[in-house]
């Protein structure tokens, strides 16, 4: 284990000089929401101190100082990650983007935006959005920073059809561990020149360096969307379906499942009721183009193959209020079930989307066995699974035991299905012994091979991902 020094006055008065005195934090109040993310169930931890830098410039300054001072860097975005990846587990500075949000450029003549890394994703959307244009990923939530969306490869609803973040990312600037500024890709549409470097930052939790700047990729933004609702009497029938859904000509824009459950703590969450709520099963299927005609066969195509897939009927929801009625409620799915359980623990396995039937069936058993609820909705066209144990009234000194329990047999089940640990989510300090677990050990050494040549005093984000 590396060792890092204690963040001091002299550090502190440095920062202050680099950032200005009103952009360092160091007292308990104004540090207190940069201790954890949106999963405080894996650990609170107080940073030495918290430095708000606006420029790549300034973050090469601070990263400098740092990696010259023995101190850690934990870099954080909005702190929307639910793995405990942008948390201070060994003190020292926390570097925040969040002023770092500005768009620098968007071309729709070349179809590509430049982004500090601390843009917010629903304000980048709403940007191109008045373009004309798109930016495909769409992690579910949109408070999040493009630059935490990279630095997870986060996925998104829109997979499906369009992939996940990586997908976007033309060129990333980044801050070195010794504050070297660096630039990785460019704004071209091919590039077969050397290692890709910039694909392995993608991803990387902030353990390599600090990405700065980010080239994206957008496409024309297509003028409207389409939904089907379509119920089933089992989410055994409904996931079977998917594979032939998958292999129709036009493919679907989202193809996600959800059980009844999950959409009673939705509407209890959001006081509003959901079209079409009572039955067992649903698969939530979206066709995007400019007009009905283009969409119309796409439609009449997933609407005639799901009803020779047990679908008990296909709703159809071509209207602005019950888009937003469905969208809403799906987009609720996490805080819902946060709300009603208080306390709980979560996975985003992926398996091949043919196996997500069976590890649901898995979850029951858990359920039954253990006497614990368990919620469960995702991504059926690409096999990413959002599983939540929800701790309920579940004595305190039961809960520790029975949820590692749980979430052992169901990373055990995702291994036997030949799955990831995590589709989108990242592996923070909260999943590490859950990857270490499902890699080959040449893999794992291979990875810490990599950690040691970028970052060989490991003062980036230490703890998390393989260190």
């Amino acid at each position: 284990m590396a060792a890092y020094n204690k963040v001091n006055a002299s550090d502190i008065a440095y920062f202050q000089r680099v950032v200005g005195l009103t952009n360092v934090y160091h007292t308990d109040d104004t540090m207190e929401d940069y201790s954890h993310d949106e999963m405080s169930i894996y650990g609170i931890f107080k940073p030495g101190c918290v430095v708000l830098p606006s420029s790549t410039h300034q973050v090469s300054d601070i990263v400098k100082y740092c990696d010259e001072h023995d101190l850690s860097i934990t870099t954080r975005g909005a702190g929307t990650g639910l793995c405990g990846g942008c948390v201070p587990i060994h003190g020292g500075v926390v570097l925040s983007t969040e002023k770092m949000n500005q768009v620098i450029s968007i071309d729709p003549f070349t179809l590509t935006a430049v982004v500090q890394s601390g843009v917010v994703l629903m304000d980048f959307n709403t940007k191109v959005n008045a373009l004309g244009l798109l930016y495909p990923p769409d992690p579910g939530e949109k408070s999040a920073t493009i630059g935490g969306n990279v630095a997870t490869n986060a996925g998104g609803m829109r997979a499906v059809k369009y992939g996940v973040t990586r997908d976007y990312v033309k060129a990333i600037e980044v801050v070195l561990p010794n504050g070297q500024i660096i630039t990785l890709g460019g704004d071209i549409t091919k590039n077969s020149s050397g290692y890709d470097l910039k694909d392995l930052f993608i991803g990387s939790e902030g353990t390599l360096g600090i990405i700065t700047t980010i080239t994206l990729k957008l496409v024309p933004l297509p003028k409207m969307m389409v939904s089907l609702l379509i119920p089933f009497d089992s989410i055994e029938k409904a996931l079977s379906a998917v594979p032939y859904v998958m292999q129709l000509p036009t493919t679907a824009t989202t193809i996600e499942f959800m059980e009844h459950d999950v959409l009673v703590d939705a509407q209890d969450y959001l006081g509003k009721a959901f079209p079409n709520k009572d039955y067992p099963a649903y698969l939530l299927i979206s066709y995007n183009g400019d007009d009905m005609d283009v969409i119309r066969p796409a439609l009449d195509a997933c609407m005639k193959c799901v009803m020779a897939h047990d679908a008990l009927d296909v709703f159809l929801s071509d209207t602005s209020e019950r888009q937003d009625a469905i969208w809403n409620a799906r987009g609720a799915f996490l805080e819902a079930i946060k709300n009603s359980a208080g306390v709980m623990d979560e996975c985003d396995v992926v398996v091949r989307p043919i196996d997500v039937a069976e590890f649901i069936r898995h979850t029951r058993f858990l359920m039954g066995k253990h006497h614990v609820r368990i919620r469960v909705f995702g991504h059926a066209g690409d096999g990413n699974l959002h599983v939540y144990v929800c701790k309920d009234n579940i004595p305190d000194e039961k809960w520790r035991g029975l949820v590692n329990t749980v979430m052992d047999s169901l990373y055990e089940k995702a291994r036997e299905l030949n799955g990831m640990v995590s589709g989108e989510h990242g592996i923070g300090h909260a999943k590490k012994g859950y990857l270490k677990e499902a890699l080959d050990p040449v893999v794992l050494q291979l990875m810490k091979g990599v950690k040691k040549v970028f970052d060989p005093k490991r003062i980036m984000n230490p703890g998390k991902v393989v260190d």
